[in-house]
């Protein structure tokens, strides 16, 4: 299976980079007298800085030191200061990997960390399955998650494990919501979207609408949809009507819309569904296919 990229570079760089700012710093790596005893047990200047490092990368981002990464010059200098020590004493550390392996299993030991695996795992997976449901973008549930492992002392995974899981999450908060709403349609209403159905094309007016102008179901409650001839709207959708046409959006699709509209006027196509009936439909029998941003404005 494809690897599906949830998170721009700046979106990840955000939750996984180690802090340079002074303030997150202040917060996340001041270490206490307690770090400073267990810290100073090591009998090496710079396995006495790697370690220190290792601990503060686990606090904040949550995360275990990739091999050969750069540690900015901001947080060397930080952690040196409270130590003791110079910021070139941690040069030494990169050259042995049993030491880094070792000053782990310490870490896991004496302050609670615990890996990615087993039940834990699977606790954080549904967890994070429930929370996508509310989860405002891929951006959001992967902080969320990020927090999580946070709170529960749980060692960040790869980012693909991070990214891979949140998109299955999101993919199945999306089936589950879209069955919801198709669950409470009355049998006439289904007949209506039965019908619909068979009156789409790869050029139609429909399928210009359901794929280029809906929102993410997730995002219903802070979206109006706009429709041009308020009284065709079921009683059903008059809560998500009222929003505003974007016209930069009608003109960078104009030759899309001028080609759906040459289809009607040939005859191939009856231009019969109202954008209300093409929300339904596209919200209770495409849920898979509804995942682009959201092209109408807020109401």
């Amino acid at each position: 299976m494809a690897h599906r990229t949830v998170l721009t570079e700046r979106q990840r760089s955000a939750l996984f980079d180690l802090p340079t700012d002074r303030t997150v710093m202040l917060r996340h790596y001041t270490l206490a007298d307690d770090d400073l005893e267990i810290i100073r047990a090591r009998r090496r200047p710079h396995n006495r800085f790697g370690f220190a490092l290792q601990l503060c990368a686990l606090r904040y981002p949550g995360r275990l030191l990739t091999p050969g990464e750069v540690i900015p010059l901001e947080v060397t200098r930080f952690l040196a200061a409270q130590l003791g020590l110079k910021a070139d004493d941690l040069a030494g550390y990169a050259s042995r990997e049993e030491t880094r392996h070792e000053h782990l299993a310490a870490l896991r030991d004496l302050y609670d960390y615990k890996m990615f695996t087993g039940r834990g795992s699977r606790d954080l997976k549904v967890w994070t399955e429930n929370e996508a449901e509310t989860a405002r973008s891929n951006e959001d549930l992967a902080r969320r998650f990020v927090e999580q492992c946070r709170a529960t002392q749980t060692i960040l995974p790869g980012i693909t494990v991070i990214e891979r899981l949140c998109a299955d999450a999101l993919v199945a908060a999306e089936r589950r919501i879209d069955a919801r709403i198709a669950d409470r349609l009355d049998d006439k209403t289904r007949s209506r979207l039965d019908a619909l159905l068979t009156e789409t094309a790869d050029s139609s007016v429909t399928a210009l609408l359901g794929f280029q102008f809906i929102p993410r179901i997730r995002d219903l409650p802070s979206k109006r949809l706009y429709l041009f001839d308020p009284a065709a709207c079921p009683k059903e959708l008059k809560g998500l009507i009222g929003g505003k046409v974007r016209e930069p959006v009608i003109s960078s699709n104009w030759p899309d819309i001028l080609r759906s509209a040459a289809t009607m006027v040939a005859g191939a196509m009856a231009p019969k569904p109202t954008l209300a009936e093409v929300c339904i439909l596209k919200w209770s029998c495409f849920s898979e296919q509804v995942c682009g941003s959201a092209k109408m404005d807020h109401g």
